[in-house]
Parts: C-alpha cells; sequence; structure tokens
C-alpha cells in the first residue's frame, strides 16, 4: 500500500461544468443560496471564474462579471477561488496588450481570485510569460498548463519540456489541460510522473469526460502521484463535463489517498444543482460518451457549433464531411490543439472548406492572423502550399504576438468614461466591446432588460431555458470571424466548448 496522500478536490460547478452542459447560463442567484455549504466541504479549490463566463455574463445574463466574483468570494470566505485565463487572449478570444493584461490580473486577484490557470491554444510560452509574471506580481498563484492534445507532434517528451519551460518562467503549479477528453489511463500515469519526477512542482489533472475515460485516467494520475483532480458536482458531471465529485470521493475514501470530503455535504450541494439543472434543456450532444472525440478529437461543444451551422445552411448531410475535414486542417495548420480560440478557427474552416466544395477558396480573417503568427507559433510545421496560397508571399512574424499590440487602456477609457461605473468596467468593453457597451446600455435603461430563465420552483420547471448560443453575426460584431455570414450564419457555440 503506498503512503498516505490525500488527493486535492478542485470542484468546477460554478465555471467548467454549467460551462460544458449548460452554455454558460446558470445565474449568480442560482449559485448562492449553496455557496456557503460548499465553503464547508475542504476543496483544494473551486473554479469559478474565467473561461465563457465572463462573456456570458454580459452577452446573456445581464450580470456584470466583476460583481459575479465579489459575491462568489463574499461566500466562500475559506475556499480558494480559480479562474481560467487564456494567457494573453484574457477571457477574449484575441491577444490583448499587456497593459489590459495586468491591470485584468490585478482586478481579479483584487476581487478575490487566489489561483489563475494560465493557458495558451497552442502551448506557446510567449503568450503565457507576462501573464505569469502578472499573477506572482500580484501574490496569486499561478498555474503554468499544458493543452493536451494527441497528433504526430505531440508526446508525453513534448509535455515535460513543456512542464519544464512552465517552471522556468516561475509557475507555482502544473496543470494538465486535457479538454476533450483524450488522454488515456495509461497515458495519465506516465505522463504525472515524470512531471513529478523530471519537474518537481505539484501537478493537477483537468480532464472531461468526452471519451468515457477520465475517471479511469484520474485513478491511473492519482497512483502516480497527481496532487489534485478536477471534478464537477453529481448533477453537472459526465458528458462533455468533468467526472462526478460525489464519485470520485466515494471510490478513494478509506484508501491512501482519501481526500476527507464529506459525502453527505457533497449529496447536499448536489441535490441544490439537481434543482437548477432541471430549469435548461441540455443539449444531447454534451451528454453521455462519444468515442469519437479519439478519432476527429472534436469536443462535443465542438460537435454541436458545426452540426448548426450545417443546419443553418440546410447541410447537415455534409456533417460526416465536416468532421472528416476538421482534421486535414488542424494538419495543415501544424496540429494545434482545439481549445479557444484554435478550436473555432479550424472548425469554422472545416465548415467553410465544404460549403464551397473548395479547400480555402474562402479563409477567414483569423485563419489569416494565425498563419501570419499573430496568435503565436503553431506547434507543428504549417503546410507550405497553404501557407504561401494565403499570406501571398508574406512573412509571418517571429517574435512574441503582443509585442505587435500598442497599449490600450488609456484610449479606450476615453470612448467609455461616460459608462464607467467602476474601474473593471474598462477591462470588460476592451475585451468585449459590443457585448459590454450593450450592457452597460441595460444597466442605465437605455436598452430592455435580457429575457432570463426562471428556475425550478417546488419541483416545477418555469419558463424552461433553450440553450440558444451566440449566431455567427453576435461574434463577427467581436471582429471574431470576419467571414461571409451567408456561409456562416449558424449558431458558434463558443460558450459551450469544454475548455
Amino acid at each position: 500500500m503506498p503512503d498516505k496522500r490525500k488527493v486535492g478536490i478542485t470542484d468546477t460547478s460554478l465555471r467548467d461544468a454549467h460551462q460544458s452542459l449548460l452554455a454558460t447560463r446558470m445565474r449568480l442567484i442560482e449559485m448562492l443560496p449553496v455557496v456557503e455549504l460548499m465553503d464547508q466541504i475542504g476543496y483544494h479549490s473551486l473554479e469559478v471564474w474565467g473561461g465563457a463566463t465572463f462573456d456570458a455574463c454580459m452577452r446573456f445574463l445581464d450580470e456584470d462579471p466583476w460583481e459575479r466574483l465579489r459575491q462568489l468570494r463574499k461566500g466562500l470566505k475559506t475556499t480558494k477561488l480559480q479562474m481560467l485565463l487564456r494567457g494573453q487572449n484574457i477571457v477574449g478570444y484575441r491577444h490583448y496588450p499587456d497593459d489590459v493584461l495586468e491591470e485584468f490580473i490585478k482586478k481579479a486577484v483584487a476581487n478575490g481570485i487566489d489561483i489563475i490557470r494560465i493557458f495558451d491554444a497552442l502551448n506557446d510560452l510567449r503568450n503565457m510569460e507576462q501573464a505569469i509574471r502578472f499573477t506572482k506580481q500580484e501574490g496569486a498563484q499561478a498555474q503554468g498548463t499544458i493543452s493536451y492534445t494527441i497528433s504526430p507532434f505531440h508526446s508525453n517528451d513534448y509535455f515535460v519540456q513543456v512542464g519544464h519551460d512552465l517552471k522556468a518562467l516561475g509557475a507555482d503549479s502544473i496543470c494538465i489541460k486535457d479538454m476533450a477528453g483524450l488522454i488515456a489511463p495509461y497515458d495519465a500515469y506516465d505522463l504525472v510522473k515524470r512531471l513529478k519526477d523530471d519537474v518537481g512542482l505539484p501537478v493537477q489533472l483537468h480532464c472531461h469526460y468526452t471519451s468515457g475515460m477520465a475517471s479511469m485516467a484520474y485513478l491511473k494520475a492519482i497512483e502516480a502521484g497527481v496532487d489534485v483532480i478536477d471534478t464537477a458536482n453529481a448533477a453537472l458531471a459526465m458528458g462533455a463535463s468533468q467526472p462526478a465529485t460525489d464519485s470520485l470521493v466515494a471510490a478513494l475514501k478509506g484508501t491512501a489517498y482519501d481526500t476527507g470530503l464529506d459525502l453527505q455535504l457533497l449529496s447536499q450541494v448536489s441535490d441544490h444543482f439537481k434543482e437548477i439543472s432541471c430549469s435548461y434543456d441540455v443539449p444531447r450532444e454534451v451528454m453521455g460518451v462519444d468515442t469519437n472525440v479519439l478519432s476527429y478529437q472534436i469536443p462535443g461543444g465542438m460537435i454541436s457549433n458545426l452540426t448548426s451551422q450545417l443546419a443553418e445552411q440546410k447541410a447537415t448531410h455534409l456533417l460526416r464531411e465536416v468532421l472528416e475535414e476538421v482534421p486535414r486542417v488542424r494538419e495543415e495548420l501544424g496540429f494545434p490543439p482545439l481549445v479557444t480560440p484554435s478550436s473555432q478557427i479550424v472548425g469554422t474552416q472545416a465548415v467553410v472548406n465544404v460549403l464551397t466544395g473548395e479547400r480555402y477558396k474562402m479563409v477567414s480573417t483569423e485563419i489569416k492572423n494565425y498563419l501570419r503568427g499573430l496568435y503565436g507559433r503553431p506547434p507543428g510545421e504549417v503546410n507550405a502550399e497553404l501557407l504561401k496560397k494565403v499570406l501571398k508571399g508574406e512573412e509571418p512574424i517571429s517574435g512574441r504576438p503582443a509585442d505587435q499590440l500598442a497599449p490600450q487602456l488609456e484610449d479606450a477609457r476615453r470612448e467609455i468614461e461616460a459608462y464607467m461605473e467602476q474601474e473593471e468596467d474598462l477591462l470588460s468593453y476592451i475585451i468585449f466591446p459590443n457585448v459590454a457597451l450593450d450592457f452597460f446600455k441595460r444597466r442605465r435603461g437605455e436598452l430592455p432588460p435580457l429575457e432570463l430563465n426562471s428556475s425550478c420552483e417546488g419541483g416545477k420547471v418555469v419558463n424552461k431555458t433553450k440553450l440558444k448560443n451566440p449566431s455567427a453575426v453576435e461574434l463577427q460584431s467581436e471582429k471574431l470571424y470576419q467571414v461571409d455570414e451567408q456561409l456562416l450564419s449558424g449558431d458558434d457555440d463558443h460558450s459551450a466548448y469544454p475548455i
């Protein structure tokens, strides 16, 4: 029997779990009644902010994401609060200059964040280095993240080297982020063990249940010495979400890895979220197990997005062709992991290629920027013919992408000053200008409020919410995909991606 070693639990119920299953639509008023109970449980941390929640708060829920964080901090007095930061993308879908990144991290920590999980879609360390530095500068824990994927280029040797590089940048711990549920149990064992032995930092494993392997991967990772695993309460677990907190705690109870968490309290938490989740029509695509993810490496939320795009064009019969096109596009782009924003870039281009009947007849602005190096360094070699066709002789940049960006804070302040009620509003506006401005106008009564769902009352569902996702036109308003609206007028479900 191994030495007794308590395994930490990060519960994702207040961020990634509802992002993955409920398209990030859970409201603060549905969270607050249970947070004091959650605070008693003894989690390593609670993931409560970041990812798509920042966008969804303003876009769909008429909530201030900063006020959400403050209220959660008020109710969670003892538990560490954690957020997901997309490196130089912050919580948006493009790179932002360093002055914006520094100010965002400063405000996130001041409003209650203790741990910042920092990742980059391409595992480009240049896109994480400043975020790590600013996080440590503010006294928070900086968790450097490995975006896990499978390709001829990616291997455990590669990921261990990323771990070494993250440690050199000052990361306090390492997270293996398996956003598509790809990691196999014995690969998880090998990677965790090597990171623990060779890099020497605490290691956390974050898996989605998409392929059905996540719980097995967790058990092997625990045997290899993983320090913390990410789970979600039973009502918001499995499918495109994480394994169930309750189940893992029960499985480890009485073993050398006993988490020490109380199953009775966990059951009460799950009861609360069962009541909440009945207010939502959960898409079939994000539930259950889909082993196709191992072939196409497409997360469940991304499949539903591709399906909806094709449905808008009355072309659902082309889904199989699109699924086959995604890996081809990914290979030609140098095997980027499929996580925001690369998942949207690759998926959208695959749809365009199939719908037009000619590969790369049309390309999005984001594809051009990716090939120019404005998102960072692709993990593998980009197809030379594609580079030639799209860039027409233009040389990709070789330096850090954010070095191309001018400071933005002061110019933005002049633009939005009339609507600012707090300093944090400036950051909301810079990252999501149109969404934030509409939110500010609704806040002042200049626009009508959004229609919101109601929770279950006494077991009866009131105003059951259809999880409609933002259209391509809405996303274009944020300059995400500047492509032909007639080709991509379907829902672009960035907020449902399990990232």
